[in-house]
């Protein structure tokens, strides 16, 4: 006799592939409904059972789960290296120049530890409650219906200003490259075509495969950057001891630039807000923590070297994105060897945005799986007009620093800051007893709570200010021109 869930679901996973265990449910009234409940762990919090009408449907919602559920801890790590070591690491050096050497280094890695704790925080979250996918279902615990549309939207926001990021950055690499041969908004309409086409599999699994010449890619280019100014000090009047560059912050730093310059950290340590998503496709959620320790060890050690030696050797006057402080010559280089990271990690940040739009739209239907023709043509709209908007924003704030710092500053310091600590507060605490390991963790998420409405409040003033000054000093070019950008 068929199981009777397993029908209403339509979840059939590969034998070979572990399942999800869930904890024991808690003392504590709506999570132990919740961690308790019969629900496929392929359903959100909120959300209702899909409906399976016909057999073909039914075997359409297996075939899609089980697809949707073939992602190991090796490949994930391959994922969040795709997502985190990206645009972010561009913005170190001038966070270094802007806070100086020893207050950015501390900085640096000071970010990097509570974002591996803030990660450790959101998996532990979704190990316990297998029915969360995303931050709309933790603003639906925390908020009720309220939460679920304020987080989902400040998500699809955080990612939208991602996007748009790495357009942005698209055109000005097409800008150095060409030496502004064309109009710059062509080479952000190429930009946004690229994004768009990179992120059509909906699979993170699939997307893995690209990870790795991602990796390469980005590596490539710091090498690059980092040797070339090296060389470039070297060679300059003076050589390395002429550079001017300084332990402590740079004179007529204003307390708005030091919060753009912590925004912007806090920006290249945002991975763990794609967490959730991530964790959703693997088989074996447990393991998600070697992916966490992997990728944080391996940011803070790139980060923090970037940042000072490239600020090292470049001093007060380093651009954004760093790469285009080297000479005309090798910035080509470095700009071509630095594409494929640009849309690949561009493309991925597109494809969590289209598939939590997409699994909303369409949550109680077999359409959310992709595997059918509706499926297929409603992602392909739904990428279509993320990749529009996030063009348009590219075009509307036109210079890098203060987009990453304003995302960061709004979105991103929930995400990784004091939403995570939140969820300690209501979902985790309980289960630890009255001892130090409680105590511990309580001050911890104090500490990050606090960090993180510290960055919310000042970052996102701070980024409004600058925005308003290069406006109207006329620092940046307009909105919607053909001026070059780099």
């Amino acid at each position: 006799m068929e199981d009777p869930k397993r029908v209403q679901h339509g979840f059939d996973p590969p034998e070979d592939v572990p399942q999800h265990t869930e904890d024991k449910a808690w003392d504590e009234d709506k999570i132990s409904k919740v961690a308790s409940s019969d629900e496929s762990p392929h359903n959100s919090i909120g959300e209702g059972n899909v409906d399976a009408v016909t057999d073909t449907e039914k075997q359409k919602i297996a075939e899609g789960a089980a697809h949707f559920r073939r992602l190991g801890w090796k490949r994930l790590t391959v994922v969040l290296v795709v997502e985190a070591i990206a645009l972010g690491v561009l913005t170190l050096p001038t966070s270094f120049a802007i806070l100086g050497m020893v207050a950015g280094t501390i900085c640096c890695v000071g970010v990097g530890v509570v974002a591996i704790y803030a990660s450790y925080l959101v998996g532990e979250t979704k190990i316990a409650l297998p029915n969360i996918h995303h931050y709309g279902d933790v603003g639906t615990l925390m908020l009720g219906k309220f939460g679920r549309e304020l987080f989902g939207i400040m998500f699809v926001l955080q990612l939208i200003l991602v996007t748009a990021s790495y357009c942005l950055t698209g055109t000005i690499a097409f800008d150095v490259l060409t030496n502004n041969a064309t109009c710059s908004m062509v080479f952000g309409i190429i930009s946004a075509v690229l994004l768009m086409l990179l992120a059509i599999m909906p699979s993170f699994t699939d997307a893995a495969i690209l990870g790795y010449i991602d990796f390469v890619s980005i590596m490539a280019a710091i090498i690059i950057a980092i040797i070339a100014t090296g060389v470039e000090a070297a060679n300059s009047p003076g050589g390395l001891a002429g550079v001017n560059w300084s332990a402590w912050p740079r004179p007529g730093t204003t307390v708005a630039d030091g919060f753009i310059a912590v925004s912007n950290i806090v920006f290249a340590y945002s991975f763990s807000m794609y967490q959730f998503s991530f964790m959703d496709e693997m088989h074996t959620p447990q393991d998600y923590m070697k992916s966490i320790w992997t990728l944080g060890g391996m940011e803070i050690v790139i980060y923090t070297l970037v940042g000072a030696l490239i600020y090292a050797f470049v001093g007060v006057d380093v651009q954004s994105p760093a790469l285009l402080s080297m000479s005309s010559l090798m910035a080509k280089i470095a700009f071509g060897v630095a594409l494929p990271v640009i849309y690949i990690s561009g493309a991925l940040n597109n494809t969590v945005t289209a598939r939590y739009v997409h699994l909303r739209m369409y949550e109680n239907s077999v359409v959310r799986f992709i595997n059918t023709p509706k499926g297929w043509i409603t992602w392909l709209l739904v990428l279509l007009a993320i990749t529009v908007s996030a063009w348009v924003i590219s075009e509307v704030i036109p210079f890098f620093n203060d987009l990453l710092a304003l995302s960061s500053a709004l979105f991103v310091s929930g995400f990784v800051l004091y939403i995570p600590a939140v969820m300690w507060f209501m979902f985790l605490r309980k289960r630890e007893g009255n001892n130090r390991k409680r105590l511990l963790h309580d001050l911890s998420a104090a500490f990050l709570f606090c960090v993180g409405v510290i960055v919310l409040g000042g970052g996102t003033y701070a980024s409004i200010v600058d925005i308003k000054r290069q406006f109207d000093t006329g620092a940046v070019r307009g909105v919607f021109t053909c001026a070059p950008m780099a």
